[in-house]
């Protein structure tokens, strides 16, 4: 992570804040929990940013024609037909 990606992500924050900040979460969750937890972030701000790339191809897709939506009687059927 670069410099510039951090001061984007903590915005408008000084760095005594910022250390409070890290020196409360070592009080709250100790040294052994916090790589799991940024960790556990990591991997759900990627799922998040993979989700909404997809969103936004979907929709692009539809928009130039590429593909249409599913409608929803055909969806049904296709279901009924695949639980029996």
């Amino acid at each position: 992570m670069d410099s510039n990606s951090i001061l984007l992500f903590v915005g408008g924050l000084g760095g005594t804040e910022v250390v409070l900040i890290i020196v409360a979460l070592l009080l709250l969750f100790g040294a052994k929990r916090i790589p799991e937890l940024a960790k556990g972030f990591g991997r759900g701000i990627r799922e998040f940013k993979d989700a909404s790339k997809e969103i936004k191809s979907d929709i692009e897709n539809t928009v130039a024609g590429k593909e249409h939506p599913a409608q929803p009687e055909k969806r049904q059927e296709e279901v009924k037909q695949n639980a029996a």
